[in-house]
């Protein structure tokens, strides 16, 4: 059998960046090519409905006991376009403490003061990047996990629930759902292998929106602007004035929600602002997409009608009322990742997974940790010994159910 470490080496060597500006799916054909092998590797350990379907979605199925649930795990495969994913160089470190030198020519250092968790890695072995790329742990160690642990279950026979197995792509740019067969999966419930340290698990996430605003002004030769000139610019910084100072990611921990301005352009005739809206409960969610309302209908009045444009539009919800009719399903992962050697904790989600919108498609489904750190950025890393234990942890959920 193929070690997690391994199988995890090469997937990360797939560029498999998504793109939230294309409209096709999967949004970028190169996330088929990983679709594809997987596919095939799949098949190979005896996964015979293993395929890749029209959309980029990869699904397969490992018969078991008739009489037990039918559990799906669920991962992605795309990477985040915070980072390059291209030409990742990923090694192996064996940490023992202090920095670790990421790229000697470049000077790059992972450095135990800027990220404190190194400290509970001391004695095992790190997968790190050059420092130039992210790794891909999110969500590759997803991947990897599940299919070592299919391939165990294949392996060693024996009782066990059935499983179906599902990738996804786009779910960094929250569409990984969208196109997700939940009636042809057929699981009873799932679990998506998308989560960070091990013993996280997560039934509670953001409430998610994005929002546009277009302002428009009027462009005059400055040497002649006096009270005709109108610098879209420039109110567009005044809306982003408007709203709460206090209530951005730098200054939020926890259930605190967030206005995050996420890109910005423009020039004196037109400029765009695009933010997204995250809370994690419903009533205050409301409350920051009025906020944003209440500031474009203040620049409309002090500046005339149509001076902005705001577009609001929910992305996703929390799942936590879909999962505690069926809390079970938190309860069996709990005691797999006991039976795993590690100590559970239920932690909210400050982001989305593709389990949140399969909840509410009828899937219960909460996300569980793969043993990855710093995700979406060049300073991402991932312990083995950590995959491992979520590979045991998987095969206890599939053989106690």
């Amino acid at each position: 059998m193929e070690a997690v470490e391994s199988r995890f080496l090469r997937y990360v060597a797939f560029d498999t960046q998504s793109d939230e500006s294309s409209d096709t799916c999967p949004s970028t054909d190169k996330q088929r090519l990983l679709g594809a092998a997987l596919a095939e590797e799949m098949k190979d350990m005896g996964i015979e409905d293993a395929h890749m379907d029209e959309d980029g979605y990869v699904y397969g199925t490992i018969p078991g006991d008739p009489e037990k649930p039918v559990i799906g795990l669920i991962a992605h495969m795309d990477t985040s376009p915070d980072a390059s994913g291209a030409n990742i160089k990923a090694r192996v470190a064996a940490y023992s403490g202090g920095d670790i030198c990421l790229n000697e020519e470049k000077n790059i250092w992972l450095r135990e003061s800027e990220y404190n968790s190194l400290q509970n890695h001391r004695g095992k072995h790190l997968i790190v990047t050059d420092g130039t790329t992210l790794l891909g742990a999110d969500d590759k160690a997803g991947i990897a996990e599940i299919l070592t642990a299919a391939e165990r279950l294949i392996a060693q026979g024996g009782s066990h629930a059935t499983v179906k197995i599902g990738f996804t792509p786009d779910e960094e740019i929250g569409r990984g759902s969208d196109r997700f067969d939940v009636k042809g999966f057929g699981a009873d419930y799932a679990y998506t292998l998308d989560g960070g340290p091990v013993g996280g698990i997560e039934y509670e996430n953001f409430n998610a929106a994005s929002a546009k605003a277009v302002f428009r002004g009027l462009n005059i030769h400055p040497g002649a602007a006096k009270n005709k000139m109108v610098n879209s610019q420039l109110i567009a910084m005044e809306f982003a004035g408007l709203l709460p100072a206090a209530q951005k990611p730098e200054y939020t921990e926890g259930y605190e929600g967030f206005f995050h301005l996420i890109a910005m352009e423009g020039h004196v005739e037109q400029s765009t602002l695009g933010y997204i809206v995250r809370d994690h409960d419903m009533r205050r969610f409301n409350e920051k997409k009025q906020l944003l309302q209440d500031a474009a209908d203040f620049i409309n009045r002090k500046y005339g009608e149509g001076t902005v444009e705001l577009t609001v539009k929910d992305s996703y919800f929390n799942m936590k009322q879909c999962i505690e009719p069926c809390m079970f399903v938190v309860e069996r992962a709990m005691e797999a990742m006991k039976a795993a050697g590690m100590e559970p904790k239920a932690v909210p989600i400050r982001g989305g997974t593709d389990g949140a919108s399969l909840s509410y498609k009828g899937l219960p489904c909460p996300n569980l940790c793969t043993g990855g750190e710093n995700y979406h950025g060049r300073f991402e890393f991932i312990p083995v010994e950590d995959m491992e234990r979520c590979v045991d942890m998987i095969v206890h959920i599939i053989r106690g159910a």
